[in-house]
């Protein structure tokens, strides 16, 4: 299942929110989205788990939560938007 996090720090990485999704299951793939011109974070990215039932469980327990000082919004990604 494709996940979409919003309200990222700038800062945030990827590997951040590998950490912050693997208490709830396997997360299969992370990235953050950077301008293509100034290669700065957008403030958003996506998270791939596999199981869905663990990725609904990361979707309700980490949306409106606080991650790097900043409330996020975490939830499924509408996949035919990304085409």
């Amino acid at each position: 299942m494709n996940i979409f996090v919003s309200s990222l720090s700038f800062k945030a990485k990827k590997e951040d929110l590998a950490e912050m999704f693997a208490p709830y299951g396997e997360v299969s793939s992370t990235r953050i989205i950077h301008d293509k011109v100034t290669r700065r974070s957008k403030g958003y990215g996506f998270v791939e788990m596999d199981n869905e039932e663990q990725a609904h469980a990361a979707i309700a327990a980490l949306n409106g939560s606080e991650h790097m000082g900043r409330i996020i919004n975490v939830a499924v990604a509408n996949t035919s938007l990304q085409k």
